[in-house]
């Protein structure tokens, strides 16, 4: 009779009593527990070793964001034949309004757009120890990179402003109708390798980006990007 059910079930179906294989009997719970501290391990140690990366590239986020802006509003500035004011404010917020012309009074700017840099980090616009501080130095020579949001350089002002107004020409001029130049800085608090840096020239409304190179040896120096 054995035999015979031997035969119904199969060759491969252990017998009542008979020793079961390993592979059968999966894993033990001692086995499972072992299992999971390694991949929980591997898993911290990749999330540690992300986070430069990750910071970085919120950094980088926020660079782009801000250079997308000044440069579409520009473009829009010049293809539309009309004003925008595109102004920061810190620690990390950017309001853009329409300016419309009327006569004999103008009226009120009317917003356009904002925008967040990441809210998740702490990017901001500023600046950190050891940005280089001299005229030669900063980028496109505004300024020597001791405010974070540094406006309003050209016939009458001796910078500090926070917005800037492109006009149907191109250029970046503020409310008086001069011409506005100047330079914003974004990075990381006291992380000097995360600086970045945009620069506007009032004359031609030129948006340029910079990244600050930070050598082993040597001082950091402005990199146009």
């Amino acid at each position: 009779m054995m035999a015979l059910l031997d035969r119904l079930c199969g060759s491969n179906s252990p017998r009542k009593g008979a020793p079961v294989l390993r592979a059968q009997r999966g894993f033990s719970l001692l086995e499972l527990m072992i299992t999971l501290t390694i991949v929980l391990i591997l898993g911290g140690f990749t999330f540690v070793t992300m986070q430069p990366s990750l910071r970085q590239s919120n950094v980088n986020s926020a660079y782009d964001t801000t250079l997308m802006i000044l440069r579409n509003y520009r473009s829009q500035a010049i293809t539309q034949r009309k004003q925008y004011i595109v102004t920061f404010n810190a620690p990390n917020s950017i309001t853009v309004t329409y300016q419309g012309v009327g006569t004999p009074i103008a009226p009120p700017p009317v917003v356009v757009q904002t925008a967040t840099l990441p809210i998740n980090d702490t990017v901001r616009y500023g600046i950190v120890a050891g940005v280089p501080n001299t005229a030669p130095t900063v980028p496109d020579g505004f300024g020597i990179g001791a405010v974070p949001i540094d406006f309003d350089y050209g016939p009458g002002g001796a910078g500090g402003g926070n917005y800037v107004k492109f006009m149907p020409d191109g250029t970046s001029q503020d409310v008086n109708g001069n011409l506005n130049s100047g330079i914003i800085y974004i990075g990381r608090p006291n992380q000097l390798n995360t600086m970045r840096a945009i620069t506007i020239v009032g004359a031609t409304g030129r948006v340029r980006g910079w990244r600050l190179n930070v050598p082993t040896a040597g001082a950091p120096t402005w990199i146009q990007q």
